[in-house]
């Protein structure tokens, strides 16, 4: 059997996968990157998009992360994200009920309220979660 590369993805809520497997290509900031067992270390930051956890040929998992940083080091791959979920459990109509509702309250708030950027925020969060589906 081939060497296998340990990967962990953290979130603040909760650890989202450990284990050992064969690539992870992950949405850098400065574009995707993969990593294989003994990858040259480096650490980088992450935009938001999808994470494809490889076993083989095969893609085994996705998890879409909102941002976070990179640890690539001789021990393996760590992800810390700001968030984090498992594509597999999410339903597209629950996000699209979400981004219209969240839609009316940005609407809702004015042009000069002081919350709408943090509301277009994660507005925009939401379209690229329901862009990964």
């Amino acid at each position: 059997m081939a060497d296998k590369l340990h990967f962990s993805l953290v979130s603040p809520a909760r650890e989202l996968f450990s284990g050992e497997v064969d690539h992870v290509i992950a949405p850098g900031t400065d574009g995707e990157f993969g990593v294989l067992v003994n990858h040259a270390p480096f650490m980088t930051t992450l935009k938001n998009g999808v994470v494809r956890v490889l076993d083989g040929d095969t893609v085994s998992m996705r998890l879409f992360v909102r941002g976070g940083f990179a640890d690539v080091t001789p021990a393996g791959l760590t992800i810390l994200a700001e968030e984090a979920v498992n594509l597999a459990s999410v339903d597209a109509a629950v996000v699209q009920k979400d981004m219209d509702a969240l839609r009316q309250t940005i609407l809702a708030e004015g042009k000069d309220s002081g919350k709408v950027e943090a509301l277009e925020e994660e507005y925009s969060y939401l379209e690229d979660l329901k862009a990964a589906l």
